[in-house]
């Protein structure tokens, strides 16, 4: 009976030896488990650290961009190409672009007094047109351009022909037209751009950047078109031209 009881006490403590062992083992997979998903944490927390750190960085270089952009258009007053603020920044073409428009988007969505236009490519900054009555209050009411049907009509002719000459211009309106050219160079709404290759080398005129600001377009192409009762007259305008001029050369050869 003795050697019995012997025998079932043995066997009940290999029993328990076994299960302390394999409650160790899995206390130890828990642990190494634990420590494993403990070093991933630590790893994705480092990393979205780094990743945190990095976009500071950008949004610390974007502003600081946005600033120099700011300061230059600032300073200089008139239209500053592209590349001109890409050496500004420090950085190229397309990083000024968006430093650029960055800060046209925020002043056009804060209603700000002044704003950033483009002009062939060109940025500028100048007053909110909508601002112009509250600014004549407290400076001297500025020099207005009238512009007559006689000098609207020459800076329509110069705007869709150009380059033109005052002959051309004179050809298609029918009567002298220096008084209008003249005004319109006043107004730095035209400029001489060149000479035309022919006897008396006459002057060729074409719009300026101060036309497509005052008249709300970036570039040329932005032209509304033309109605068609005009471009007609105006065509046939230019051919009977282009023809006399071709008969003059011919009689004199």
């Amino acid at each position: 009976m003795r050697e019995r009881n012997h025998g079932t006490d043995r066997s009940a403590a290999q029993a328990g030896e076994a299960a302390a062992a394999e409650e160790g083992r899995h206390s130890e997979k828990k642990t190494g488990g634990e420590a494993l998903t403990g070093q991933q944490e630590h790893k994705t927390g480092t990393e979205k650290a780094k990743a945190s750190g990095q976009k500071r960085e950008k949004q610390k270089r974007d502003k600081r961009q946005e600033a120099i952009v700011e300061a230059v258009l600032f300073t200089m007053g008139e239209s500053v190409e592209l590349r001109q603020l890409a050496a500004a920044i420090e950085g190229n073409e397309s990083e000024a672009r968006q430093a650029v428009e960055n800060l046209k988007q925020r002043y056009d969505k804060e209603k700000r007094g002044i704003q950033i236009i483009e002009l062939d490519g060109c940025y500028q900054m100048c007053t909110r047109v909508e601002y112009y009555e509250n600014l004549i209050h407290v400076a001297a009411t500025p020099k207005k351009h009238m512009l007559t049907d006689v000098v609207l009509e020459t800076l329509s002719i110069i705007a869709y022909k150009q380059p033109v000459t005052k002959l051309e211009i004179e050809k298609i309106r029918g009567v002298k037209s220096d008084h209008a050219v003249n005004r319109l160079v006043e107004y730095n709404l035209v400029q001489e751009v060149g000479r035309l290759d022919a006897p008396g080398r006459p002057a060729l005129f074409a719009t300026t950047e101060e036309f497509l600001r005052r008249f709300g377009i970036g570039s040329r192409e932005e032209l509304p078109d033309m109605d068609p009762v005009q471009a007609e007259e105006l065509r046939n305008e230019v051919e009977e031209e282009l023809n006399l001029h071709m008969e003059e050369e011919n009689h004199l050869d």
